[in-house]
């Protein structure tokens, strides 16, 4: 299994959170054999695949510092997991509806030591905020993601960054993708994560960041 070189994209990293990356994969894996987290095929390839692509949102905006952050449909943990060990000064709740994959993200949380990472199994719908900001790696459409994150999403900010959903996507920009983005009818901004990570696979997979209101005109 490949393991990228995670201070080649992330200088900031102390050693303590290059060895919790460095661990992830392999606890990963290690669950996988019990329950299905990951397509079997992406078994050689879940530190790239999952752990690297789920830090990509850290290219688009920096969580600031005790801002409450919530992942919806989070799964085995992504982009939760790696997101906590990069902004451990940031409060993450991980959520899905799945009970013994939530069992899986606390325990994954127990043995990296993540403090910062509560995993409740609960439905979008029913979950209780304020949260900052929203994370998801394509568990619904954004219309849909929106509605049901909406009103736990909060009024004030807690930096210079606005509030809103930062969203994992795949899809061609100039056909689905971009429809689907304007059927939730907010203000957004894509990113291509091939921007920041020169591995294959990121081509065609985005990063959209979406406010509930316009984005400040620069200056």
């Amino acid at each position: 299994m490949e393991i990228p070189a995670w201070h080649r994209y992330f200088p900031q990293l102390t050693e303590d959170q290059n060895h919790k990356l460095n661990q992830l994969p392999g606890l990963v894996l290690e669950w996988n054999q019990r329950i299905n987290l990951i397509s079997r095929k992406d078994e050689d390839r879940v530190a790239i695949h999952h752990v690297l692509h789920s830090l990509a949102p850290a290219k688009v905006l920096t969580f600031p510092k005790g801002s409450r952050v919530l992942d919806i449909g989070t799964g085995g943990g992504f982009p939760a997991i790696p997101l906590a060990i990069l902004f451990p000064d940031v409060e993450w709740v991980a959520v899905d509806s799945i009970g013994k994959k939530i069992n899986v993200v606390k325990d994954l949380a127990q043995q990296l030591q993540l403090n910062n990472l509560e995993a409740i199994h609960q439905r979008a719908e029913d979950v209780k905020g304020p949260f900052d900001f929203v994370v998801s790696r394509a568990v619904a459409r954004m219309a849909s993601l929106v509605q049901w994150t909406k009103p736990v999403l909060a009024r004030n900010r807690k930096g210079d960054t606005p509030n809103g959903w930062v969203v994992l996507k795949g899809g061609d920009p100039d056909a689905g993708l971009k429809e689907e983005l304007e059927e939730a009818g907010l203000p957004y901004k894509l990113f291509p994560v091939s921007m920041y990570f020169e591995e294959p696979y990121f081509d065609q997979k985005f990063v959209v960041y979406m406010t509930p209101t316009p984005f400040p005109s620069a200056s």
